[in-house]
């Protein structure tokens, strides 16, 4: 892992747009403003803030279009503020494993049961106890499912979370309410390396530790009856909220690329204020490399989340003596932060295909221990902000070539 390190604080100029938008003006090396989305009371506790700054160094990487942006969650991450968003031109654009981060594809998704709250207190010990039995949580957590085996792995990382329907963790209706349909198509596992690859064998179907949490929750309020509905939530309704992401393969993959493109930069021509955005041209071989390598980790970690749906629901049937007609498990949504893709959007008034990096636009990274927790919460107004409609099928494909062989810089020491 390349070192961390805290940045200088400083004051960051800036121009307010409306009530909720701020912009960070061009200067120095950005070649695009800084767009924060906040209200008066957010910006107030973030005027000194680091995440600022970065927000101004994402406008440095070469290829950005329109504008580096932030979202309402900002606060200070690794290279990208936490809440940032940026799209890059694909076919001149840079690529920065510190614009994703380490735990590729970390998300959050939410089950629906039938069954009710009120019904169900009396059976919370019971539950909780059936969820720590089946789901490992913490630090190097593992051994949710059998080990698997390198070609088992490397299916699964091409197939995403069909892979884990397709063994009957879930069902094939989860996959429709699952960004992408659960697997981001430009997947190499060849990308891969061989230490990311055996780190993560045994951990499918487990939580991890920092914020990552699974939650049994209740419906407290529905504030739109008509979304709720053809969301299948309802007042009184037990749901599960799985927070997790692709754990130490995902983390690998991001220590393997840094590294690579610490290295490489100088070739390119790329400087960047802040070493944390180390980066390459999406094009070059590192690129495609860590492209291909990410798309496999994002995979990663929708398998992981499919997994742990099919064993939460395995966990109610125990403690409750319940089958699935009478759980009704069901997934409202899966979305994801910490990830990037091929999309094309009008940019200037032409169409482009450009590649767009996110970072936690669903969950802060509020660092505490992991936890599968049986409480009463509010997910109600969630679901129809972050329900998302699959579009594997007509995904923009990388517009170059894959490499036929791996480039030796790409398979750096751990």
């Amino acid at each position: 892992m390349v070192g961390t390190h805290h940045p200088r604080r400083l004051t960051v100029e800036l121009q307010r747009i409306n009530d909720y938008v701020w912009e960070i003006p061009r200067q120095g090396g950005m070649r695009v403003p800084g767009r924060i989305y906040a209200s008066e009371k957010l910006m107030a506790e973030l005027r000194d803030d680091p995440a600022l700054e970065q927000v101004a160094n994402v406008a440095h990487l070469p290829g950005i279009v329109g504008h580096a942006l932030a979202m309402p969650d900002i606060h200070w991450g690794y290279g990208f503020p936490i809440g940032g968003v940026a799209a890059v031109d694909a076919e001149e654009g840079a690529i920065s494993p510190g614009g994703i981060g380490f735990d590729i594809n970390c998300g959050v998704r939410l089950l629906r049961t039938a069954l009710v709250a009120d019904d169900l207190r009396v059976h919370l010990d019971r539950i909780a106890d059936a969820l720590y039995q089946a789901i490992p949580a913490g630090v190097g957590s593992e051994g949710a499912i059998p080990k698997l085996t390198r070609a088992e792995e490397k299916q699964m990382l091409a197939r995403g979370a069909a892979w884990a329907v397709a063994r009957e963790f879930g069902r094939t209706s989860d996959l429709e309410a699952t960004e992408e349909g659960g697997c981001l198509r430009d997947a190499d596992p060849g990308a891969v390396s061989d230490t990311a690859l055996e780190r993560g064998r045994s951990q499918v179907g487990t939580l991890g530790s920092g914020n990552h949490f699974l939650e049994v929750q209740r419906v407290d309020e529905v504030y739109d009856a008509r979304a709720a509905a053809a969301l299948g939530l309802a007042a009184g309704q037990v749901t599960v909220m799985i927070h997790s992401g692709s754990r130490g393969l995902g983390y690998q993959v991001c220590d393997d690329a840094l590294r690579t493109m610490g290295r490489a930069m100088a070739r390119y021509g790329f400087s960047m204020p802040d070493r944390q955005l180390a980066c390459v041209p999406l094009g070059s071989p590192e690129g495609r490399e860590y492209f291909a390598a990410m798309a496999a980790a994002a995979n990663f970690a929708w398998t992981n989340r499919q997994v742990m749906s099919g064993l939460t629901e395995r966990a109610f049937a125990t403690a409750l003596g319940l089958g699935p007609a009478a759980l009704r498990f069901g997934l409202v949504y899966d979305v994801c932060h910490n990830i990037a893709k091929l999309e094309e959007h009008a940019v200037d008034g032409a169409c482009a295909c450009t590649a767009r990096a996110r970072r936690a636009p669903s969950a802060r990274a509020i660092r505490r221990s992991p936890r599968i927790s049986a409480r009463s919460a509010s997910p109600s107004s969630s679901p129809a902000t972050w329900a998302a409609t699959p579009s594997s099928s007509s995904a923009p494909r990388a517009p170059w070539p894959r490499p036929s062989a791996r480039p030796a810089t790409a398979r750096a020491a751990s």
